[in-house]
């Protein structure tokens, strides 16, 4: 290696050269080297190192990362024994914010690079017991319990979960998380042919493998391979629109607005007063104002969870509704499903004729700054179809867009039409269109896209939207007919 460095006029320092040597030998042997090279050579040979520290993460011959989990239980541990200086002379933390502290900063000390050690087919035993055992310290620290309590016991009582439970949990995040990665991460160049998108694949990739050999091979890239499909939402991290000086709120950020309710803790009926009489106010200038569209929002999320949520939008001119519209929205959280309904809401007043001011009344003014941003998270495709609509529509000149918050115990105006509109479909006549093995035996053939497995989203409705170019967004979004629709 020094002479073929030498050769290409490369030198290669010995004091910041690392050699070592992986054996699948089962013996400990590992015999000192001659190099032929001063200093190491003749009495003076090369000793290898058991360990080898790389980036924070300790490699041993075998692979098998038992220093590496030893090094940061350790490390843990340590900290979990500093916590007890900062108790004072009375008392000490309460068990609330120790099993806070642990979770915020003892885990992910703990499962620092678990990744290298943690897939399918890994002889990982020691280093669940090593962990195991820094759980065990940690749930007796937060408990206060007897050193001679069981594990599960104690673990239960400090609301803890087994460690494997634990790194399960973050493994299948892991695998889901590649689909937000660019097209040319070099994560994705080692998958196969389905999953390498807009780049070429590597060599040594997962394509390039015979079918025999996958079989055989362990390792994290093929338990992400193996699990890519779970995730059926599709993302993209490198869209047009999430380029910065592209964004909606870089050119328009002006002509967009947020009306926030803030309550006054010291007197929360005098604010909610005054906020339903802007409210009031706002509502008595839009029905002036014959170039102005007024939109509630609002979703709605079944106790049965064999039942889908339902996302629903009002849209009014001068006080009369010109459109409304009830959709599924699959199982999801309710954020997602608000978004749906925002998503929906505008990109249908943004096609209304007419039109130069948009207000839009919601209860989630979270699921609404999602709305506006491009970036990558649960329900792109319908920020994207918002932020695609908002921009042709806002580069006219003159347009404005308006979001304001309500909150359903106000039970206000167009906002309170809008959750009763979307709380009939509780009615058992209706909701039984949503039960999901009826929904399974549709069968329709626009079935594409969805959520992961983990949440579960069944395809839902195409939305009325503007023209291209959102079109090319729809993919995202949920295909299953409209229900009840105005």
């Amino acid at each position: 290696m020094f002479v073929l460095f030498a050769v290409l006029g490369l030198v290669l320092e010995h004091d910041k050269t690392d050699l070592f040597h992986l054996d699948r030998c089962h013996s400990n042997h590992n015999p000192p080297l001659d190099l032929g090279y001063a200093p190491y050579m003749g009495d003076h040979l090369l000793t290898p190192k058991t360990y080898w520290r790389y980036l924070g993460f300790y490699f041993d011959r075998k692979l098998l990362f038992t220093e590496h989990v030893q090094y940061y239980a350790t490390k843990s541990f340590s900290t979990i024994q500093a916590m007890g200086m900062l108790g004072n002379s009375m008392q000490g933390l309460p068990p609330l914010e120790k099993r806070l502290l642990y979770h915020a900063c003892f885990l992910p000390i703990a499962t620092y690079g678990f990744r290298l050690w943690f897939f399918k087919g890994a002889k990982n035993k020691t280093a669940f017991k090593i962990l195991t055992q820094m759980q065990r310290k940690a749930a007796l620290w937060i408990t206060g319990a007897f050193c001679t309590s069981p594990t599960g016991g104690t673990e239960a009582l400090a609301g803890l979960i087994s460690v494997h439970l634990h790194l399960r949990k973050l493994a299948d995040r892991a695998n889901l998380r590649i689909t937000t990665f660019s097209d040319t991460h070099p994560i994705q160049l080692l998958l196969s042919e389905d999953y390498v998108k807009q780049a070429e694949a590597h060599h040594c990739s997962v394509s390039n493998m015979a079918p025999a050999l996958r079989d055989k091979v362990h390792g994290t890239i093929m338990e992400i391979e193996n699990h890519h499909h779970e995730l059926m939402e599709v993302f993209e991290p490198c869209v047009p629109e999430n380029c910065p000086g592209f964004r909606l709120m870089d050119h328009f950020a002006a002509q967009v607005s947020f009306s926030n309710f803030k309550i006054n803790m010291e007197n929360e009926v005098l604010s909610v007063t005054n906020w339903k009489i802007e409210l009031d106010a706002l509502i008595d200038e839009l029905k002036e104002d014959e170039h102005a569209a007024y939109c509630g929002t609002d979703a709605s999320l079944p106790a049965n969870v064999q039942h889908q949520a339902a996302s629903a939008y009002l849209i009014y001119r001068q006080g009369d509704v010109v459109h409304q519209a009830r959709y599924i929205a699959g199982r999801v959280t309710t954020p997602d499903a608000e978004l749906y309904a925002i998503r929906a809401a505008i990109v249908k007043a943004c096609s209304l004729p007419n039109v130069d001011n948009i207000t839009l009344f919601t209860d989630s003014i979270a699921s609404v700054r999602r709305a506006v941003n491009p970036s990558v998270h649960s329900g792109q495709g319908h920020s994207l179809a918002v932020c695609c609509a908002l921009k042709q529509w806002l580069a006219n000149g003159g347009h404005s867009v308006t979001f304001v918050m309500v909150h359903s115990q106000f039970e206000w105006g167009p906002h309170h039409k809008t959750h009763k509109f979307v709380r009939d479909l509780s009615a058992a006549d209706a909701w039984q269109h949503l039960l999901i093995p009826f929904v399974r035996r549709l069968q329709l053939p626009a079935w594409t896209h969805g959520l992961p497995c983990s949440r579960a989203r069944i395809p839902g409705p195409q939305l009325p939207v503007a023209p291209e170019p959102q079109q090319r967004y729809h993919t995202a979004d949920l295909r299953l007919g409209q229900v009840l629709a105005r």
